[in-house]
C-alpha cells in the first residue's frame, strides 16, 4: 500500500498532535488510570458506541430512498462497517469511497450515487453537531459561554461554523437549481478526454439523485430526526466513557466533547483518527470544562482505542465476507463508479440481525441480479 504524500501529512499531524497532548503530562500516569478504569462503565460505553453504527446503516436507508428505496439493513451495516475500518487502517481518508463500494457490491445503488449520499451525510451531521454544540453552551452547567470563542475552542467552533456555511451554501445551489449544475456539469466533461469525462457526468447524474432527500419534505425531517438520534446516542457513549475513566462532567459536557472532538477529527491525520480525536477530547474537557489532563486524557486514548478494534474488527470481517481486499478497498477512491454486486451478501447478517428478507426495518433485498457472482 503506498503512502501518498496525504497519507504523509496525516501521519505527521498525528505524531505531533499526539506529542503536543502528552507534552505536560506523565504518558506513566496516563496509562496508570487507562489501566484503572472501571471496567463495566467501559464496556458499556463501548457497546453504546459501537451500536451506534447500527443507527447509521438505519439513517442510510432514508438517503438512499431517492436511488432505491428498499436497501437492506444487513446490506447497508455492512458496508458502513467495511467503511468506517478503512478509516481506521488505511490513509487518506478512503473509507467514505470504500463504503460507496461496498454498498454496490450488495445493493442496485451505484458507488457515485452511494457517496453522494454520503456528502448529504456529513452535511446533515454538520447541522445537527452545530445545534448541539449550542445546546450544550446555553446549559447553566456550561463553565464559561461568554469566553468560548477566545481559546482553542472558539478556533474550531469559528472554524466549524465557516465550514458549515460553505458547506450549506454549496448544497444549496444543487438541491434548488439541479438542471443547470448537471448541465455546468456536461459542459465541462464534454471538453476532457472520454475516460474522464464520461464518468465525471456519471458520477455528477447520481450524486444529484441523491441530492433528492433533501427535495422531499418528508424525507429530509426522517433524515434530520435519524441524525439527531444518533448524534444524541453517541453523547451516551461519551458519557458513559466519563464515568469509566473518573471524569467527572455530565451529559452536556459528554454533548460538548463529542461535537469538539468530530469537528477535530475532520483534520488530516493518520488513520483511525489519532491525535486529532486526543486534541478535541482535551480542548473540550481540559481547557472548557477544566477537568485534570489526566483524566481526560485516558478517557481520550482508552476511549479512542476501545472503539476503535470493535468496528475495525467487523470491517475486516464484512470485507471478508463480501470478497474484498484491502488493496481494492483502497483504491475505491480512483473508480468510485466501478462497483458490483454480489448476488446474496447483503443478506450477511450482522450483530443481532436477520437475514435481509427478514430485516425488522421494513426492507427487503433486491433479487440478485443475473449473472452475479456469489460472494
Amino acid at each position: 500500500m503506498r503512502l501518498d504524500w496525504k497519507g504523509a501529512l496525516g501521519l505527521g499531524v498525528s505524531g505531533v498532535l499526539i506529542w503536543w497532548v502528552l507534552r505536560d503530562v506523565s504518558v506513566g500516569e496516563v496509562a496508570a488510570h487507562v489501566s484503572g478504569a472501571h471496567w463495566g462503565w467501559f464496556a458499556a460505553s463501548i457497546a453504546v458506541g459501537t451500536a451506534g453504527y447500527a443507527v447509521r446503516a438505519m439513517r442510510w436507508k432514508v438517503l438512499l430512498h431517492p436511488l432505491h428505496p428498499r436497501t437492506s439493513f444487513a446490506g447497508r451495516f455492512a458496508a458502513v462497517c467495511v467503511g468506517f475500518m478503512v478509516n481506521n487502517l488505511v490513509p487518506a481518508r478512503v473509507g467514505e469511497f470504500a463504503r460507496a463500494f461496498a454498498l454496490s457490491r450488495v445493493e442496485p445503488v451505484d458507488a457515485p450515487g452511494a457517496f453522494g449520499t454520503l456528502v448529504v451525510e456529513r452535511f446533515l451531521d454538520a447541522f445537527a453537531l452545530l445545534a448541539l454544540l449550542f445546546v450544550a453552551v446555553l446549559l447553566p452547567s456550561f463553565p464559561d459561554a461568554v469566553g468560548l470563542l477566545d481559546g482553542r475552542a472558539g478556533v474550531v467552533v469559528r472554524t466549524a461554523v465557516w465550514g458549515f456555511g460553505a458547506l450549506l451554501g454549496g448544497m444549496a445551489l444543487l438541491i434548488v437549481a439541479p438542471g443547470p449544475m448537471q448541465r455546468l456539469g456536461e459542459a465541462v466533461g464534454a471538453r476532457l478526454p472520454e475516460r474522464w469525462g464520461g464518468p465525471l457526468v456519471g458520477a455528477l447524474r447520481s450524486f444529484l439523485s441523491a441530492m433528492g432527500v433533501l427535495r422531499e419534505p418528508r424525507l429530509a425531517l426522517s433524515a434530520l430526526v435519524w441524525t439527531f438520534v444518533f448524534w444524541i446516542w453517541h453523547t451516551g457513549s461519551f458519557w458513559l466513557g466519563f464515568r469509566a475513566f473518573g471524569v467527572d462532567a455530565g451529559f452536556g459536557a459528554a454533548m460538548f466533547t463529542n461535537a469538539m472532538v468530530a469537528f477535530a477529527v475532520a483534520l488530516p491525520a493518520a488513520p483511525g483518527f489519532f491525535g486529532t480525536f486526543q486534541l478535541g477530547a482535551l480542548i473540550a474537557l481540559n481547557e472548557v470544562y477544566g477537568i485534570a489532563e489526566t483524566p481526560t486524557l485516558a478517557f481520550a486514548f482508552g476511549y479512542h482505542i476501545g472503539g476503535f478494534l470493535p468496528i475495525t474488527l467487523l470491517g475486516l470481517w464484512y470485507a471478508a465476507r463480501l470478497g474484498l481486499s484491502m488493496s481494492e478497498l483502497s483504491r475505491s477512491s480512483a473508480a468510485p463508479g466501478q462497483g458490483e454486486r454480489v448476488a446474496g451478501a447483503a443478506g450477511a447478517p450482522g450483530p443481532g440481525s436477520v437475514p435481509a428478507h427478514e430485516a425488522g426495518d421494513g426492507s427487503h433485498a433486491p433479487d440478485p441480479a443475473p449473472g452475479a457472482a456469489e460472494s
